[in-house]
């Protein structure tokens, strides 16, 4: 009886079920693109954010205080700690290896420029290196990857075409004081522990990097280090990785790993924190501290966690307006079934066995809601990975039965008010016709 009343409840109503169906949909479909694209985008987002700079920086851990003036380093280079050049590839064999995107050495010196009775900094650097890991896979980084907003006029200084090093990068306000461009000659000389040495570059690109670095010359960095008679070490190297956003047990670790207890410790290590990162860095290089860079890694924490809470709110206002809407059709729906209600509350039936009947039909409609809005959502989720982020979503699994139960949630939730009405609804008033 109960299944035939079900079944001819959708027969003869299947107009207003379409439109429950349907407004359910509207609010499944939304939550479908949010979720599908919360999930799977996060790298994407991530990566995207990398852009403006990196976001750790690993220095020698006895470190001594710079001491510039005008930009020029003055600090002896007797005082100072350096990295060597072939212990860095090993930051892609840490947990967190595929997180670490790319990276680049430097090393620095101050030289002269005789032409124009100045000095300048000239800096060593990879712009676009292969290299051949410990793991035994290839992988291309430098300046190149990391940097990837400078703007270039002209060509980037190629590592491996250069030679004997002797091609440069002038920033722009520096090229601009001498007169610079692509394809001029920069005449430098340093001071060195073999005496007076001079090179002549050829200066192959203008770069505009928004920094310090437009005051600046660059250079591939086995000319520094010829130059400084420092074959194979680096001051320091600049790291672009993946993070998640810092939370407060990143910020316990932060402070002191050993505060952690075992199983904070095992979820702080496995999680792609930039204190986590930074710490296997050291664990992997004997000798070095790595330092997350906080202006960028929290600013990047910031920006995905607003846009999370943003996607989320969307979500939340559409799944609220599909229950005011199924509020509205149910309402509407009880008023118009009202003598079929008061005539099974006449024969016997009890206000349970109404109820079990409506909420079986907002069950349903809700599953097939679900099941639609679903279908919808997952289109609408990959047009806006192709438009907004130029990416294909990945989907998860994990979705689909989250929004059919959220699709029948929304409707239970919006029947609400019409149970009560059943509820309150008195089969004498109903069948006089006072309702």
């Amino acid at each position: 009886m109960f299944w035939r009343m079900f079944r001819n409840s959708f027969i003869r109503g299947w107009q207003g079920k379409i439109l429950a169906v349907v407004t359910i949909a509207f609010g499944a479909s939304l939550a479908t693109a949010m979720l599908n694209v919360m999930l799977g985008i996060g790298d994407k987002i991530n990566r995207e954010l990398k852009t403006y700079g990196a976001n750790l920086l690993v220095v020698p851990q006895v470190e001594t205080l710079p001491v510039e003036i005008g930009g020029i380093d003055f600090n002896p280079l007797a005082d100072r700690q350096y990295i060597d050049e072939a212990e860095i590839p090993k930051m892609k064999t840490v947990f967190w290896a595929h997180n670490i995107i790319g990276f680049a050495p430097y090393l620095d010196m101050t030289v002269d420029l005789p032409e124009s009775g100045r000095q300048a900094v000239l800096v060593g650097t990879w712009f676009d290196r292969q290299l051949d890991l410990p793991t035994g896979e290839s992988f291309r980084t430098g300046v190149r990857q990391i940097k990837p907003w400078w703007e270039i006029s002209g060509e980037w200084v190629d590592d491996v075409a250069s030679g004997n090093g002797r091609t440069a990068m002038v920033g722009h306000g520096l090229a601009a004081e001498l007169g610079l461009k692509p394809g001029d000659r920069l005449r430098v000389a340093a001071e060195t522990a073999e005496g007076r040495r001079e090179a002549e570059l050829d200066v192959q690109g203008i770069l505009n990097s928004g920094g310090e670095d437009d005051d600046r010359v660059l250079v591939p960095l086995p000319l520094v280090q010829e130059l400084l008679g420092l074959a194979g070490k680096v001051a320091r190297v600049e790291v672009s990785a993946l993070t998640t956003p810092e939370n407060e047990l990143a910020r316990k670790a932060a402070a002191d790993p050993r505060a952690l207890t075992t199983k904070e410790y095992e979820t702080w290590y496995c999680t792609a924190y930039v204190s986590s990162i930074a710490y296997q860095i050291e664990e992997a290089i004997p000798g070095v501290k790595a330092k997350p860079v906080l202006q960028v890694s929290e600013s990047e924490g910031v920006i995905l966690g607003k846009i999370q809470l943003l996607m989320l709110l969307l979500t939340l206002a559409a799944l609220i307006s599909s229950a005011l809407g199924i509020s509205s059709l149910m309402t509407t729906k009880v008023l118009e079934r009202s003598r079929e209600i008061g005539l099974l509350k006449a024969v016997g039936a009890e206000d349970g066995a109404v109820l079990l009947l409506f909420l079986a039909e907002a069950t349903a409609a809700g599953l097939l809601g679900g099941g639609l809005g679903y279908g919808l959502g997952v289109g609408f989720a990959q047009l806006i990975g192709r438009t907004v982020f130029a990416a294909e979503i990945p989907l998860n699994s994990m979705v689909i039965p989250v929004v059919l139960l959220l699709s029948v949630g929304i409707a239970l939730a919006g029947s609400l008010s019409a149970m009560r009405m059943v509820i309150r609804l008195r089969p004498a008033e109903v069948l006089r016709g006072g309702r």
